[in-house]
């Protein structure tokens, strides 16, 4: 029977061979390429089917092969048809800051591979180069004298009781209105202004002696005052008065108080231990035994700390300050605690040269402005300018010394009054 030539059968356009044993060594060979498509590679994979005949060795990976005593012949390896999915669009409108933030058409749309679009919160194009231009030109929205956080180094800070300390400034700033003293020396006939100042200069040198605390000087002061505005004393019993009050101050705020027989000897025996104790109980009686009242000194701890950058010059200056103020009869009837508190933190800032005079910080936490202050605040002024000269040194010598940094020594503000709050 004569041999017939055996032609291979084409598959029809569009159909992937199946059950080829030359097609599945072919794929073998050249490591499972997957499913070749005919349709778009009949040509190739005729070439390749005649090569595979002829024992040309594949190389695995890349479909090229190298021939016997041929130079190297490069199969073509028909590659998939690959269908790019569509990158999803997407669109930004130009719009006005005013369709900014609102649901209107002026967002940024999405578009995902179903085609749908969703609306998204951005920021407009007109917006967005506004932004930037601010920031390339140094200008921002925040303020050039923010509020700070005075109390933010005390959070771990039991004693400090940051939680409701804003409580209590508030309260006192309410109770402080109730306490405070009007002009009670119409009242008595035996003393005057003059005399107030004096005791208030000895009390100052006996409270520095005694190495009290300075909660116990300033209450000693409101005590005194607050009995005389209630009872007419003698001109020889004003300095028990005095005795007996800081007496009082010290059992309230010292944890070892004096001894009453201490304050017999720094009078140099003018009175008996018998009328100490007698006046002590007058005077308490008079009081109805009301002792938790806000002195300046409460307000100046805090003011001092809303002083950034505070440091031990501007807290002795304060305290020497307000110190003065306090020897002056006509400034604590004239003035509240807080506020004559107030007036030395801006005073003693004058005085040093601190720029802005008066924070946003201080002015929130005092509840004061400038503007509010600056009579105070000059009376405060001229006290320090006449102190070197004054017969009445106790405060003088008290903050002339180094250990409170001499700042009695430094030249007081000049024109107080043409400062500008620089804010």
């Amino acid at each position: 029977m004569a041999s017939r030539a055996v032609v291979p059968l084409q598959k029809p356009r569009g159909e992937v061979k199946k059950n080829a044993p030359a097609e599945g060594r072919t794929r073998r060979v050249l490591q499972d390429i997957g499913n070749l498509v005919v349709t778009n590679a009949q040509a190739a994979a005729e070439k390749n089917k005649k090569l595979i005949t002829e024992g040309v060795d594949a190389v695995a990976g890349n479909g090229v092969g190298v021939g016997k005593g041929r130079a190297a012949t490069k199969l073509v390896v028909p590659q998939k048809n690959v269908i790019k999915k569509p990158i999803p669009e997407e669109v930004i409108v130009i719009s006005s800051d005013e369709e900014d933030g609102g649901n209107c058409a002026g967002g940024r749309k999405s578009r995902g591979r179903e085609g749908s679009s969703k609306k998204e919160n951005v920021r407009t194009f007109t917006s967005t180069l506004t932004a930037r231009s601010k920031a390339a030109c140094g200008l921002t929205n925040k303020p050039k004298d923010p509020v700070e956080n005075i109390d933010a180094g005390d959070v771990d800070n039991e004693l400090a009781v940051v939680e409701y300390v804003d409580d209590m400034y508030n309260f006192y700033k309410h109770a402080e209105d109730s306490s405070k003293l009007h002009d009670y020396m119409a009242t008595q006939p035996d003393i005057n202004a003059k005399m107030r100042s004096i005791l208030v200069d000895w009390l100052i040198e006996v409270h520095r002696k005694f190495e009290l605390m300075p909660e116990t000087l300033y209450l000693t002061i409101n005590i005194v005052d607050r009995f005389l505005s209630v009872k007419s004393v003698s001109r020889r019993e004003l300095q028990l008065v005095g005795i007996s009050s800081m007496l009082i101050a010290s059992k309230y705020e010292e944890i070892w108080a004096p001894e009453v027989n201490d304050f017999v000897c720094i009078s140099d025996n003018a009175y008996i231990r018998e009328q100490i104790l007698v006046k002590e109980k007058t005077i308490l009686e008079k009081l109805e035994w009301l002792l938790t009242v806000p002195t300046p000194y409460v307000f100046l701890v805090r003011y001092i700390k809303a002083s950034i950058p505070s440091d031990k010059e501007m807290e002795n200056t304060v305290f020497f300050l307000a110190e003065l103020g306090l020897m002056h009869y006509p400034a604590v009837t004239a003035y509240c605690p807080s506020k004559i508190a107030a007036s030395a933190v801006y005073a003693a800032r004058c005085t040093l040269g601190r720029n802005p005079i008066w924070t946003r910080t201080l002015e929130h936490h005092t509840g004061y402005s400038e503007d509010q202050l600056k009579g105070c605040a000059d009376l405060l002024v001229s006290l320090h300018s006449a102190a070197a000269e004054s017969k009445l040194k106790a405060v003088y010598r008290k903050f002339s010394c180094s250990e409170r940094g001499a700042v009695a020594l430094q030249i007081p503000a000049k024109g107080l009054s043409s400062k500008s709050l620089n804010l």
